[in-house]
């Protein structure tokens, strides 16, 4: 006997992705190259998007494929949650710029890159942070 199908509305679930990253249907159609209507007909669960079209989706608004479906977070999931919680905005942010330009450089280039972001670190020391004024007591 099969198992009973998940039931995932998946286009609830675009929609809040999308609300939460402030895109528009609009931006989407300009990322993806979907009609707006289309991603209207999905996300009002009128059409169910293939395999193929969800990735487009979900590569547009600079998620992960699995985080459309609830309870598929692997323990990698997990720690990689765990990693960012330990970083400033500013250091998501950064990383989030790397990301986006990375898919196009080959993999002898992104070891170049590596090589010298850890270089500018050992070169160049971080901000010192502006002392604190004491009062005398005196």
């Amino acid at each position: 006997m099969p198992k009973e199908k998940p039931k995932v509305a998946i286009g609830e679930v675009i929609r809040s992705y999308r609300g939460q990253r402030g895109l528009s249907q609009g931006d989407i159609e300009r990322r993806t190259g979907l009609l707006r209507c289309y991603l209207s007909r999905v996300e009002n669960g009128h059409t169910v998007p293939s395999l193929e079209t969800l990735a487009k989706i979900a590569e547009a608004m600079d998620i992960g494929l699995a985080d459309f479906f609830p309870g598929a977070e692997t323990a990698r999931d997990r720690d990689t949650q765990k990693m960012l919680g330990e970083l400033s905005e500013d250091e998501i942010r950064f990383l989030s710029e790397i990301k986006k330009h990375s898919s196009t450089l080959s993999e002898g280039d992104k070891r170049l890159v590596l090589a010298m972001i850890r270089k500018m670190a050992t070169l160049i020391p971080p901000p010192a942070r502006k002392p604190t004024q004491r009062r005398s007591l005196y």
